[in-house]
């Protein structure tokens, strides 16, 4: 009822034919997407990604009900949590933390003209 009440004001304010938001670039609060969830009744995905993993790396899928989090792998890549003890980064931590690396044919094998 509330959808076609008083929600239906905002789908219309950006054309009435949503059907999925995406979102990427920054990290986006979990109060935000689970408004913008409610407010235009469609899944928002949230994404994660580098220049070198040439842009999308992760992602929610579209209808998962929890928010705060960037998702799974894409099929285009495999993701590993590496140690970094001279930061004091290790997966045993509680929650796990270190390096996130990206392997597969969407990572770029180096920097145009920059040997390193």
């Amino acid at each position: 009822m509330y959808d076609k009440v008083v929600f239906r004001k905002f789908k219309n304010f950006l054309g009435g034919n949503i059907r999925m938001m995406l979102t990427g670039s920054a990290p986006i609060s979990e109060e935000t997407i689970s408004f913008l969830k409610v407010c235009f009744c469609c899944p928002v995905i949230e994404g994660y990604g580098l220049t070198e993993t040439s842009a999308g790396s992760c992602a929610t899928l579209p209808f998962d009900p929890m928010a705060g989090h960037v998702g799974v792998p894409m099929t285009c890549c495999k993701a590993r949590l590496r140690d970094l003890p001279e930061m004091k980064y290790v997966t045993t931590d509680n929650p796990p933390r270190g390096e996130l690396c990206f392997k597969g044919p969407s990572v770029t094998s180096g920097y145009f003209k920059n040997p390193e």
